[in-house]
């Protein structure tokens, strides 16, 4: 096949995943321009700068990093004990927030999309509202809900230093739920001042 016939195949390909399959007709475009994604090398540099190449060593090694980007040096803050109970999380509150969340995006340790979320409708949402409130009221989140899967990924072809990747976090859906409608809370509290 020459190439012009190539690159009339795929842009034919492109048009019929215009709506229905955006990922795979990006990946198209992407493969006709010869953009090409950043691969691994496989290793990484340790805190002095060995090069660790054991799988295991690797992952103690992100671990560390992920702990130092993320260390907390504040001083403990001294817990009042007033009474700071805000009004029950309403279902309304849970509905508008899993309708601002976007769909087909990766999930978390709990592997629960949005889209299952949605799928529960009234009844699911009911139990999602009232897990939240039960977090909400005690202050106390699970532990499930709380863990999350970080994934690096390449700024530079070839890196071997955590520093120069990317660190995504993917979490459950339920917490970001919980997230959006205290961030709600918070934005319409600073909007009526």
């Amino acid at each position: 096949m020459s190439k012009e016939n190539w690159i009339n195949e795929k842009c034919k390909e492109i048009e019929r995943h215009r709506k229905h399959a955006p990922q795979t007709m990006y990946r198209n475009i992407e493969e006709i321009t010869g953009k090409r994604t950043f691969l691994s090398t496989g290793c990484i540099k340790a805190m002095n700068g060995d090069i660790i190449i054991d799988k295991e060593k690797i992952l103690g090694r992100w671990a560390e990093y992920i702990r130092e980007l993320f260390k907390d040096d504040r001083k403990d803050h001294n817990i009042m004990k007033n009474n700071f109970a805000g009004p029950p999380i309403m279902k309304e509150e849970v509905e508008t927030a899993i309708k601002k969340m976007k769909h087909r995006k990766a999930t978390g340790p709990d592997n629960i999309s949005v889209e299952r979320i949605e799928a529960l409708e009234d009844f699911g949402i009911g139990k999602v509202t009232h897990l939240l409130n039960e977090i909400y009221d005690t202050g106390q989140i699970p532990t499930d809900l709380s863990k999350s899967i970080f994934i690096a990924l390449l700024k530079k072809p070839g890196a071997t230093e955590c520093e120069l990747h990317r660190t995504i976090s993917l979490m459950s859906h339920i917490t970001k739920i919980l997230i959006k409608i205290i961030m709600l809370r918070i934005r319409n509290k600073i909007n009526q001042k």
